[in-house]
């Protein structure tokens, strides 16, 4: 008899690219546990991929952004005997919106979703691995907007360059210790993050600018197989954007910010990441 995985725990599991993580672990033999705060959609996932895949589905349904969450979510599985091997810190917010015209709630609730959960999660999990001599994989997803410190999202953009700063330098703690961290800061995806019409994210795809987030796991999974410290889905393409975002200048920024405003009339809504 094969001898049975630890389970593999990803947040914002049931849509998007979390539900394309949990996808391509489940048929890689993982048990899973499925976090999210959709819970009608997070327990059909989970049935599903059960069905699909011989795999035990474990949905949680939770508010990740709260002050302890992480903790309330390593309790559970301390005290459910879940061992995790891999942890995917997926879930997150997205909203265009400047920041005093962000309602202090939603500001909260970006920094604690975005920075106090991800970062507790990597630090409770990644000692308890270290601590049982368990080897083990994080998988922090960034993106490419953590070098884009642009007016109207700059909430998003400057936690994404937290959880990138954050992942990069923990990496170095804990490598050599049995705990690989990789970070992952993808652009756009076909999800529906940015609620851009089904014909425009087909049309994306197909002209290879968006990435399907099924392609994006899989990717993600073998570099995080290989100990990467960091990918860039996109390759060249992407870097070279990366590069032009630095070097815009001020002028351009704001001129950028004001058309960007009139086109939105400052009305996009919020809305969260798969």
């Amino acid at each position: 008899m094969a001898e049975q995985k630890n389970y593999a725990l990803v947040t914002g599991a049931s849509s998007g690219i979390g539900l394309a993580f949990s996808g391509e672990l489940a048929s890689l033999g993982y048990p899973l546990l499925m976090v999210s705060n959709e819970e009608e959609r997070l327990n059909q996932a989970a049935v599903e991929l059960a069905s699909r895949f011989s795999v035990k589905t474990v949905p949680l349904y939770m508010d990740l952004a709260r002050a302890d969450s992480a903790k309330d979510l390593f309790h559970f599985c301390e005290t459910n005997g879940i061992n995790v091997e891999i942890l995917i810190n997926n879930a997150g917010i997205f909203f265009f919106k400047d920041i005093v015209d962000t309602t202090p709630g939603l500001l909260e609730t970006t920094l604690y979703l975005h920075i106090i959960t991800s970062a507790m999660l990597c630090r409770l999990f990644a000692e308890k691995a270290i601590r049982e001599g368990i080897k083990s994989y994080i998988i922090n997803i960034s993106s490419i907007a953590a070098w884009m410190m642009m007016p109207g999202i700059t909430l998003y953009s400057s936690t994404k360059s937290f959880i990138r700063g954050f992942s990069r330098a923990m990496r170095h703690e804990t490598l050599k210790r049995g705990v690989s961290i990789t970070t992952i800061c993808p652009g756009a995806v076909a999800t529906g993050l940015y609620k851009l019409p089904e014909k425009y994210l087909k049309l994306g795809v197909r002209l290879g600018i968006i990435l399907p987030p099924e392609r994006l796991a899989r990717l993600s999974l073998k570099k995080m197989y290989r100990h990467k410290a960091e990918f860039i889905p996109g390759g060249l393409l992407n870097r070279l954007f990366i590069l032009l975002i630095i070097a815009l200048p001020d002028w351009l920024v704001r001129l950028i910010k004001k058309k960007i405003d009139r086109k939105f009339n400052k009305t996009v809504a919020p809305g969260e990441t798969a």
